[in-house]
């Protein structure tokens, strides 16, 4: 991915300096807005970047409502949504956020990614969800709280687990109904309430393709706000059972060397990065994008 590693951004829930310039509904620095799940980025595709607020006032832009993330290298960063039917200028464009991957320099793609999740927590509870009431912000914190029957809502996050399974010299690789055609990935399936992630890891194995295994080994985890996950990563060893299909979810699967591996994962999710993990841990590079 394009940027340095050495920019810091220091989160924050409430604006401290820049209140003032909130409350004035003219804040300053720079504004990673959104309508739906599109980024608003300026510049062409090959360099693009996230505008400021004095590029939205310049376009005359006016957002639904927007929220305080913190600052980068000591410049505030803010999300925001955007009305429905906006008119973007030549000189800017709407993109998912999977395309911006690697053209992004790195801190603003992870921001990016923040602050679609907050976007869409605050424009989806601007009303309680018990009552229907209308809600307010909660100072000092990142809430919405109903002032009827206090409710308070939080942005959620929810848990995905995925695992390489190894198998001597070769790894289960899987191809979903839903995937791109030819490509292949690896176990995956979000946490049930009530069950722990090794628990989840060993369900999604057996229920997808029949197997059990042994031992199984933390990786690490990735923020997913597709629309607001986080993936959590692990390295599991086959312990017995031949792959049989179960739920419907994967059109096949099967086991693979380094020799024969099919189309796999891009470098954006941690699935590649298990595999290419596996292959560096038998002295390979893996040559795919």
């Amino acid at each position: 991915m394009s940027g340095s590693h050495s920019s810091e951004f220091l989160p924050e829930i409430e604006p401290h300096d820049h209140a003032r310039d909130a409350a004035s509904g003219n804040p300053r620095g720079r504004c990673f807005a959104f309508t739906g799940s599109d980024l608003l980025v300026m510049g062409p595709d090959t360099t693009p970047r996230v505008p400021s607020w004095d590029d939205l006032r310049a376009w005359n832009v006016s957002v639904v409502r927007y929220q305080y993330l913190g600052t980068l290298d000591g410049e505030p960063c803010w999300s925001a949504e955007l009305p429905p039917g906006l008119f973007v200028p030549e000189t800017a464009t709407l993109s998912g956020l999977r395309p911006l991957y690697d053209v992004l320099p790195e801190s603003h793609y992870a921001i990016a990614g923040r602050a679609a999740q907050i976007v869409a927590w605050d424009r989806d509870h601007q009303h309680c969800g018990r009552c229907g009431n209308p809600t307010e912000r909660v100072a000092g914190e990142r809430g919405r709280r109903c002032a009827r029957c206090d409710l308070t809502a939080y942005p959620r996050v929810s848990p995905a687990i995925i695992v390489l399974i190894e198998r001597d010299d070769r790894i289960l690789l899987a191809r979903g109904r839903a995937f791109v055609p030819r490509r292949f990935g690896i176990i995956a399936g979000f946490v049930e309430p009530g069950e722990s992630l090794e628990d989840a890891v060993r369900r999604e194995v057996r229920e997808e393709v029949g197997i059990e295994i042994g031992q199984i080994d933390y990786f690490g985890s990735q923020p997913w706000p597709f629309p607001h996950g986080i993936m959590i990563g692990f390295r599991a060893i086959h312990l017995r059972g031949e792959i049989t299909l179960g739920d419907g979810e994967l059109a096949e699967a099967g086991w693979y060397g380094i020799d024969d591996l099919p189309e796999i994962p891009a470098k954006l999710s941690i699935a590649r990065r298990l595999i290419d993990d596996w292959a560096r841990g038998r002295g390979f590079v893996i040559d795919q994008p």
